[in-house]
């Protein structure tokens, strides 16, 4: 794969920061834009501008055709079997609160079952929590081994009988992990439990097929891989949206109102009330023919290699602790580490100060945090776009953070 190349097509990866280059370790919260995405959506905002579904003038047209056509790619990019399968949302947190309003508070009864991981980010678990306080069932956890990881023994372990949810990350955002969602999944269905993915932290990074996880929800966000804040994505099996009721009302996710009653719209629409996002659908779509044109296998392969120098240049340092798989294999671009003496914030300040940007705090997974012993951690996430050499540039500047505070490089 061809780095040096790829990274002419992202302006914001050559701006200077404090003096240096920039070292963008930060894509596990939110990716930068190659230019072809900012294209398409200045493109669609300077020719096809229009509110989509409503209108049978050209804009109208032309508008609903660019929203529909981010929808197929979507489509054919997880291997969803139909297009109506695939919601828009905000983001990844609102298609999770939308199958926990939708689906939990009605197919969720007392003494129901619900389990998840203790990694997961918090807007996998705040969904759960509500429903369980809401409807009277029990919220259980999977926990991670010492190397970070979900045992086969801990899954089954969990999940009986009595689950009727299993919702968890297929890349956990603050251990790297990749955890055996497939397994997971089947082994849901044979107890007779839906089955919800979170992918935000692997569509991104690797080849996504749901029709071959046989998840019941997958879901996803735009902004970590390309696209533009405000887009994402829920992908739901058919026969769970048909019987899910609307999770908002309002404008085009209806077909008859009358003074006390309303019908509601075909799939997907149902579950898209209002004027939707169409610039961040079509930033989307433009992220994902970007994707498709380096290709997502290549994408995780090079990301593996890179993971894998990082955590080999990180281990060398006594004073520094890695939290989760020390190998990259199963593992995603993510690294979690402390410094002793450090608070993770003054790691990241310092860290800014060479121009490398890394994640501090609890990552949104204070129970993980709690499971692990600690209260904060940074973080560096890697792209396609980074590079060996950036790696090198942020383990000489971790070895200096020590040296800023007093302590000495050691």
């Amino acid at each position: 794969m061809d780095v040096k190349r790829i990274r002419k097509d992202f302006p914001i990866l050559s701006i200077k920061v404090k003096g240096n280059d920039l070292v963008y370790f930060d894509n596990g919260a939110t990716t930068q834009k190659p230019l072809s995405v900012i294209k398409a959506v200045e493109h669609y905002n300077e020719n096809l501008n229009g509110n989509p579904h409503r209108g049978a003038h050209y804009l109208g047209v032309t508008s609903t055709e660019a929203y529909e056509g981010a929808r197929e790619k979507v489509r054919a990019f997880i291997g969803a079997e139909k297009s109506s399968e695939i919601i828009f949302t905000r983001n990844t947190t609102e298609s999770l609160n939308l199958i926990a309003y939708s689906y939990g508070l009605n197919f969720v009864n007392k003494g129901d079952e619900i389990v998840i991981a203790i990694s997961e980010h918090h807007s996998n678990i705040l969904p759960w929590q509500m429903v369980a306080r809401v409807k009277g069932a029990v919220l259980k956890y999977m926990y991670t081994n010492e190397e970070g990881r979900i045992t086969e023994e801990e899954y089954k372990s969990k999940i009986t009988d009595k689950t009727k949810i299993v919702s968890i990350a297929q890349v956990s955002n603050v251990l790297g992990t990749k955890y055996p969602v497939k397994d997971i999944v089947k082994y849901a269905h044979e107890k007779g439990a839906v089955a919800i993915v979170d992918g935000a932290q692997s569509t991104p990074h690797m080849k996504v097929d749901v029709s071959d996880l046989d998840t019941d929800f997958f879901v996803f966000s735009g902004h970590k891989m390309l696209a533009s804040m405000g887009i994402g994505v829920l992908y739901g099996k058919e026969k769970f949206l048909l019987e899910m009721p609307p999770f908002l009302g309002g404008g085009d996710m209806i077909e008859y109102v009358t003074e006390q009653d309303a019908t509601f719209a075909e799939l997907p629409f149902k579950f898209e009330a209002g004027t939707q996002n169409v610039e961040g659908a079509v930033s989307l779509g433009a992220a994902i023919d970007y994707l498709n044109s380096i290709g997502l296998d290549k994408i995780e392969a090079y990301e593996e290699e890179l993971t894998e120098y990082a955590l080999k240049k990180i281990s060398d340092i006594d004073y520094v602790t890695v939290y989760g798989p020390k190998s990259a294999k199963n593992k995603g671009g993510i690294i979690s580490f402390n410094v002793k003496d450090v608070h993770p914030h003054d790691v990241a300040t310092i860290l800014n100060n060479y121009g490398v940007a890394v994640r501090s705090g609890h990552h949104c997974a204070q129970p993980l945090m709690k499971h692990l012993g600690i209260q904060a951690s940074s973080r560096a996430s890697f792209y396609f776009y980074n590079t060996y050499e950036e790696i090198d540039k942020f383990i000489e500047a971790l070895k200096n953070v020590r040296k800023w505070l007093g302590y000495g490089r050691s």
